[in-house]
């Protein structure tokens, strides 16, 4: 089977997926993301889309989506600092878009006693478009598995996963069969070239859905601003790299997110899209550093520890450069907060 149907069964085969049966997120989970090394993350998307509510003329009504919310740590602390505008509070929709049962059931506990009642829906096209829409989706584009084309000597061919003589899976190489395009940028023999349908998809029905409603949506995940080969197919259990093959639907699975592949989708759906910008950038653009401030000044005894927070949400070395941010907005004429350059 293709690379991209080997990580789709690993991670959401009703039986026997990750995300199915046994997501594990946090520091004694498999994997951590940005919302729970810090508060300050999340409080700042809150700010961001209070921001940008107002900027669509604060209207009434606003649909705030939040797609793969983890286990609602974000959206929690989002909500928290959206207090500072009663008026976006009660303006909004809130809708949660999760496959994962067990992450749904954890969203709800964490979410029972925000100030705004949660919906769920299963998709994208799910969602009304009689109100603008404000998105979040923090790494969410590392979940839609890509395709891996090899170039060789004698040509391309594509990396797939087989099983050997003694029951054990395997990569190897075979023909290509369609849903290849030779790449624009040069590739040398032995390269990997990762096509993602599923996040061009993405990209799409993002744009179809903001251009019908107005509104932007707010990407944030690792992965490239510029197309280029690579293998980024990786495994991760007890926060360690794994064998992506050793143990099918025990580890997480995940690829870099291809910017350019969904901007591109999007952009030809209709909607307009802003450059890519490292997240710590990003973040130090919202204010990051302020926050983190007040949170030492109230808390004197963890300013250290909230350092460290900072450090490794902004840092280059850390999450700084290879996590990167970009929106999907419309119409034309709305200024995206943090990409107004």
């Amino acid at each position: 089977m293709t690379v991209a149907d080997y990580v789709t069964r690993c991670l959401h085969d009703p039986q026997g997926g990750y995300y199915a049966t046994q997501p594990a997120i946090g520091a004694t989970g498999d994997f951590i993301t940005a919302p729970m090394i810090s508060q300050m993350f999340g409080e700042l998307i809150g700010l961001w889309a209070v921001e940008l509510w107002e900027r669509l003329g604060a209207p009434e009504r606003v649909r705030l989506v939040e797609v793969g919310p983890g286990d609602g740590t974000l959206m929690a602390d989002a909500l928290r600092a959206a207090r500072v505008a009663p008026g976006f509070l009660q303006a909004l929709d809130l809708i949660l878009i999760e496959p994962s049962a067990p992450l749904r059931a954890a969203q709800a506990r964490m979410l029972a006693d925000s100030d705004v009642e949660p919906r769920w829906v299963s998709a994208l096209d799910r969602i009304e478009t009689d109100a603008p829409v404000i998105l979040i989706a923090n790494e969410v584009l590392d979940c839609l598995p890509a395709r891996q084309f090899v170039k060789t000597e004698d040509g391309w061919a594509e990396r797939c996963v087989g099983v050997t003589d003694d029951g054990g899976l395997t990569f190897g190489l075979k023909t290509i069969t369609g849903g290849f395009k030779r790449p624009a940028f040069d590739v040398e023999p032995g390269q990997t070239v990762e096509i993602s349908d599923q996040q061009a998809v993405f990209g799409r029905e993002i744009a179809t859905l903001v251009k019908a409603a107005s509104g932007a949506a707010l990407l944030i995940d690792y992965g490239r601003s510029r197309p280029e080969p690579g293998d980024t197919l990786q495994a991760l259990r007890r926060h360690q790299k794994v064998d992506p093959l050793a143990t099918p639907g025990d580890a997480d699975l995940t690829q870099w997110a291809d910017f350019p592949t969904v901007l591109e989708a999007a952009v030809h759906a209709g909607a307009d899209v802003t450059g890519c910008l490292g997240q710590g950038e990003f973040l130090q653009l919202l204010g990051v550093e302020a926050r983190a401030d007040r949170l030492k000044a109230g808390r004197p005894d963890a300013a250290s520890i909230i350092d460290r927070q900072l450090a490794r949400l902004t840092a280059p070395e850390q999450m700084g450069t290879l996590f990167k941010a970009c929106a999907i907005f419309s119409p034309r004429t709305l200024i995206v907060p943090g990409f107004e350059d």
